[in-house]
């Protein structure tokens, strides 16, 4: 009878404590049981002092052989969250039978990404027969929406999760981490081949509102034609049509989604790419949005609030649970946006997530963007709970 994939999470807050990590790891590897496949580890950015001893305290007692992290300012485990702490959250995975592929790059390697076999070749993983990859990147040293853009013709179809490093501005203060200390690259990707599969939930923080229109003029991110009408005209009117309690709410809080599938013949929330609207001039009816948009591309305007955050992500998972069952493991990336700042009550992406797959074993951390796909795309998202699920293959 094969092996059986499985996994344990954790998380502990409190300054660096060689003797509870030793505790902490040691827990992990015997509720895992059997060979340790992969470790992801996150951690508070005052523990970099210390980061060569607790990245050998997990190998040795852990018996872990790769380690794959990032420095963060707050933690997410099963059902719960902890912002602005010190300590870690770690996922252990025990996965065996899945090829497991680790890549590294930074900005050079960007600058010179040209064509769709560029990234397979750097990386040595052909994109046929990937579940997915998990990635995280430094938002100070790469670009890592310009490095999406390429990475996604080399892997077409294949999910990519994950985050960018937060814990403070400084060089010091963020960045990624490998089972041989701190690295100086830009991004580090984990891909994953057979035995698993790798899905997920991407949960913008918004819902439509108004009516679906397509894009009839536009320059770059300039939208000069919605409906054949003027951008800015549609966009007054639909924060018009909106009831005077949600005017209130939609002060800034009005987005642009662009629908990733044009042949939907009804659009709902997660459907779109959510963009920012970063300015407007009502005399040429033209609106400046954060993103490149096509003519002929539907586009709904969208409201972020914390009631459509709740309501969005629970939908999703739900949906996905119907789907897909139960995972046996998941990382969940989510905004420093998001957490108390967005709802009222703790825990809350954490708490969803469980409520609607069980005490499913948990990592994760507030992040500086998020990575995800929409539609059979990857982007660089803000104010999203990126979660990514492992299910038995």
């Amino acid at each position: 009878m094969p092996e059986s994939n499985r996994a344990h999470s954790r998380i502990l807050l409190s300054a660096y404590d060689e003797e509870a990590v030793r505790g902490l790891v040691e827990e992990c590897r015997e509720r895992v049981g059997g060979k340790v496949s992969l470790a992801f580890a996150f951690v508070s950015s005052d523990w970099a002092p210390h980061l060569d001893d607790f990245l050998e305290v997990v190998q040795v007692h852990g018996h872990v052989p790769r380690i794959v992290g990032s420095s963060c300012d707050g933690f997410i485990g099963t059902g719960e969250e902890n912002e602005n702490v010190s300590g870690c959250a770690l996922l252990f995975l025990h996965l065996p039978d899945t090829e497991i592929s680790f890549a590294s790059f930074g900005a050079r390697e960007v600058e010179n990404a040209k064509g769709g076999d560029y990234w397979p070749s750097v990386t040595g993983v052909e994109a046929e027969g990937m579940a997915g990859w998990i990635v995280l990147s430094n938002p100070l040293t790469l670009d890592t929406e310009t490095w999406l853009k390429t990475w996604n013709a080399g892997y077409p179809g294949v999910p990519c999760f994950g985050g960018l490093a937060s814990g403070g501005r400084s060089e010091a203060e963020v960045f990624i981490l490998r089972e041989d200390g701190i690295k100086e690259t830009g991004a580090l990707a984990v891909g994953f081949r057979g035995g698993v599969v790798l899905q997920g939930v991407i949960s913008q923080g918004c819902r439509p509102i108004g009516s679906p229109y397509t894009i009839t003029a536009v320059n770059e991110n300039v939208l000069f034609g919605i409906g054949s009408r003027k951008a800015y005209d549609v966009l007054e009117e639909t924060f018009d049509m909106l009831e005077d309690e949600e005017k209130e709410i939609a002060q800034g809080n009005i987005l642009a989604g662009l629908a990733m599938d044009e042949y939907r013949e009804e659009f709902q929330s997660g459907d779109f790419l959510v963009r920012s609207i970063l300015g407007g001039d009502p005399d040429a009816g033209a609106l400046a949005i954060g993103a490149y948009p096509r003519v002929g591309q539907t586009l709904q305007f969208q409201m972020r609030d914390r009631d459509a955050a709740d309501a969005e992500l629970r939908a999703l998972c739900e949906a996905r649970q119907r789907e897909s069952g139960e995972p046996f493991a998941s990382l969940l990336f989510t905004c420093t946006g998001r957490g108390h700042r967005m709802f009222s009550e703790p825990n809350h992406d954490a708490g969803v997530v469980e409520e609607v797959f069980g005490r499913v074993p948990l990592a994760g951390f507030f992040c500086n963007g998020e990575v995800g796909p929409v539609g059979t795309t990857n982007f660089v998202h803000g104010y999203t709970a990126s979660l990514a699920l492992f299910l038995n293959a």
